[in-house]
């Protein structure tokens, strides 16, 4: 899907007939809700070198390039759950329609892998220096409102769900002028509405920056969290207690993976002609993450715990532990070229010095 839906939008973007481009789910409950995660462990139980998993990975990335340099207006109807890759078809793109049955969430952590998709690169512009990003993918949170999504970046505008076929409609019938994106901004914002409430996570921007900077360690980050739960303030104390439920169910090397990725994004991303401060070369890193980390044990168990079985109960997960949240465990993960190998890489030697692919590149 990934390779044909790229190849209409080249074909769109030089189409003097194609003035902009309108992407909504096929099902009213969702937008997307992500690949077919099952799938994918099931083709590596049976092969840990199928080439499957480079050609996903390969395809997925080089859409999500593709999206965010799309010259064309992009939009993107994100009524309903919108959820890992949901966000990957959505979130790069220039037009993010929001409702108030969104459901944004980035939960890999839970599952053993880590949030990809270039939602690094958006979690590094979030505020709080992209703390807030930070606290989204280390965690899988939730956004259900429309504010907190605008507030986070992951929306651009929110229409109620009610209005959505009259902006559709509009969009379809409107007389495009020679500035489609200026036209696009005028329809939508015709249409947009009032938001019903003001966002949470504004007002727990002053904890969420401090418990998830990017200079604190998990165990320090886990300790921050522990100690909010005493706050006096309900809604602080009530907050830190889920991100510890959170967090709890996700794997250990993936969050201190997560924590440290998103770290490196946000800060070498602020260096002018570095190559994280693009999509692009965001995505290059992400490959090879993506690679090493799919193969790991912890992916297929979280999977078949979460998603298949369904018992909530990965058995070959360490207990999250301080010893088990050291960051050199999972340092090696992030390097371009592994020196030397131990047990816990060994699954990774076919594919641990695979780069990104050519086309995977910027403008």
């Amino acid at each position: 899907m990934d390779i044909q839906y790229k190849s209409y939008l080249d074909e769109w973007e030089e189409d003097p007939r194609v003035k902009c481009v309108l992407l909504e789910g096929s099902s009213p409950r969702a937008f997307c809700a992500g690949m077919d995660i099952k799938g994918v462990v099931a083709e590596i139980h049976k092969d840990k070198s199928t080439p499957l998993v480079q050609k996903i990975f390969t395809a997925e990335y080089t859409l999500i390039c593709k999206i965010s340099e799309y010259k064309k207006p992009y939009i993107s109807l994100m009524d309903g759950i919108t959820m890992g890759f949901g966000i990957g078809l959505s979130g790069h793109g220039r037009y993010r329609i929001v409702t108030e049955r969104t459901v944004l969430a980035m939960p890999e952590n839970a599952i053993g892998l880590f949030p990809d998709v270039g939602f690094s690169f958006i979690a590094a512009q979030t505020p709080g220096g992209g703390s807030v990003g930070a606290y989204l993918g280390m965690t899988g949170k939730r956004i259900t409102t429309p504010a907190d999504a605008l507030f986070v970046g992951l929306g651009t505008h929110y229409v109620s769900s009610g209005n959505l076929a009259r902006l559709k409609d509009a969009l379809l019938s409107a007389q495009f002028s020679e500035d489609p994106h200026r036209d696009v901004i005028d329809v939508v914002s015709q249409h947009s509405g009032s938001l019903e409430s003001d966002a949470l996570l504004k007002s727990l921007l002053p904890q969420i920056a401090s418990s998830f900077s990017a200079e604190k360690s998990v165990p320090e980050i886990l300790e921050e969290l522990k100690a909010h739960q005493q706050s006096s303030d309900a809604i602080v104390s009530e907050w830190a207690k889920e991100a510890l439920g959170l967090l709890q169910k996700c794997a250990p090397f993936s969050l201190c993976l997560t924590h440290k990725y998103f770290a490196k994004v946000a800060s070498e991303g602020r260096m002018a002609n570095n190559d994280l401060s693009k999509l692009s070369g965001v995505m290059k890193l992400e490959y090879r993450i993506a690679l090493r980390s799919s193969l790991r044990d912890d992916f297929a168990e979280g999977v078949r715990a979460v998603l298949v079985d369904k018992d909530q109960n990965p058995t070959v997960w360490s207990r999250l532990t301080p010893k088990m949240l050291n960051p050199s465990l999972n340092l090696w993960i992030l390097e371009p070229k592994v020196k030397s190998l131990n047990k816990q890489h060994l699954p990774l030697v076919p594919l641990i010095r695979q780069s990104a692919p050519s086309h995977i590149s910027g403008k």
